[in-house]
């Protein structure tokens, strides 16, 4: 593993996706127990994707204070609650259903309601939460992260937003605001893949990408694996 530390962001470079989330699921339980330990509860943001869905297959399988987390989610699509391409429905599949963490530490966003009745309930929610221990974030190809896109805007006041005409299916979605994702202790970013080497370039060049936009009160953290990184 290569460790670079530039801006506050502490670039840490693995072999492939596999090992960026045996990593990144290290990384979670080192600091869900050390919020425990410090506060006696560790709230955490989940993100959607193929790499954080490795991550949660692991934390399936490990031992933790399950009973003192209480899991959030970063952006939701406007789909059905069962829908498969909903990220909590991935996250539940591939380790919630399991019953480790408590049903009422759970707080999906009720996307089903329509991005507006949705953002506005969410907000309510994550409001009384923040600060978050630790946001777990994706980047996309274009930069994007949860569902904050290029060249869309949205009012700094709101803490959760209602996202429409998505660059990529489904158009209506809902996404907590780069000020709530910010307001964490600590950030971690997972980005697998070539098709990522781009932003990863134009991130660590200063370009206004969404998720450059995005800090932490202490440190972001960012895994890579060799073909995303620059």
């Amino acid at each position: 593993m290569e460790s670079d530390t530039r801006d506050n962001i502490n670039w840490q470079c693995l072999t492939d996706a596999d090992a960026v989330a045996a990593r990144a699921t290290d990384l979670i339980l080192q600091a869900a127990a050390n919020a425990i330990n410090e506060r006696g509860v560790f709230h955490l943001v989940l993100a959607g994707g193929r790499t954080p869905k490795k991550v949660y297959q692991r934390l399936a399988n490990a031992q933790a204070d399950w009973k003192n987390w209480q899991l959030y989610f970063g952006d939701e699509r406007c789909l059905p609650a069962d829908h498969p391409e909903r990220n909590s429905r991935m996250a539940a599949t591939a380790w919630l259903d399991q019953g480790a963490v408590p049903e009422e530490n759970i707080h999906p966003i009720q996307a089903e309601l329509g991005a507006e009745a949705a953002a506005a309930h969410y907000a309510t929610v994550i409001d009384r939460a923040c600060p978050f221990d630790l946001v777990l974030l994706g980047m996309g190809e274009d930069g994007h992260t949860a569902s904050l896109f290029p060249g869309q805007h949205h009012p700094d006041s709101e803490s959760v937003h209602a996202v429409h005409h998505a660059p990529k299916p489904p158009p209506d979605r809902v996404s907590l605001s780069r000020a709530r994702l910010s307001d964490s202790r600590d950030v971690l970013v997972l980005i697998t893949g070539t098709g990522k080497r781009a932003a990863v370039q134009q991130w660590q060049a200063g370009e206004a990408l969404p998720i450059a936009g995005i800090t932490a009160r202490h440190r972001i953290t960012a895994l890579l694996d060799k073909a995303a990184a620059v």
